[in-house]
């Protein structure tokens, strides 16, 4: 979804997935160049990719593997969201030793979406990409809501694709 945003605002995506089978997945939903990392190395080939520059801005929810490759793909002042990561945080961050002057947020949603007015509100926005088709959704799996830790599994694994709704 944060892909489809982007590229519905005008922006240009670079992806990063863990295999190769999601791929086609990030290529449908917008991304330009999808590169397929596990190992958290993918900052080289964003900054070829922009002729040594670096990106605007990086957003991150998977984890502490791909916290650094994150923070070396910004260019001067480039900056870095971390959004729920899945897989645990970076650990201690020692904030004189980060580079070019780069700004790191943490997004929590009840800080962005603080009040009833704007949750309705961006709630409003997304429901209307979706019914005028510029935005799809991709459920991945169902399960019920007995099986949310089977569901967590699947996230930790980095198996799944599209969203996962648990079914009371």
């Amino acid at each position: 979804l944060l892909t489809q945003i982007i590229r519905l605002r005008g922006g240009r995506v670079i992806g990063r997935v863990s295999s190769e089978d999601k791929v086609s997945i990030a290529r449908k939903a917008g991304a330009e160049h999808v590169i397929v990392d596990t190992e958290g190395r993918f900052a080289d080939e964003v900054l070829r990719l922009t002729g040594g520059e670096g990106v605007n801005v990086v957003y991150d929810g998977s984890g502490p593997k791909t916290f650094k490759g994150s923070i070396e793909a910004l260019r001067r002042s480039g900056t870095f969201c971390w959004y729920g990561p899945v897989l645990g945080g970076p650990g201690p961050l020692e904030i004189m030793s980060l580079p070019k002057s780069i700004k790191i947020g943490y997004a929590t949603f009840m800080d962005h979406i603080h009040t009833r007015e704007l949750l309705l509100d961006r709630t409003k926005q997304l429901f209307d990409w979706i019914e005028d088709g510029l935005i799809t959704v991709t459920i991945g799996e169902t399960y019920r809501l007995a099986d949310a830790a089977g569901a967590h599994a699947a996230m930790a694994s980095r198996a799944t694709t599209g969203k996962l709704l648990l079914i009371p």
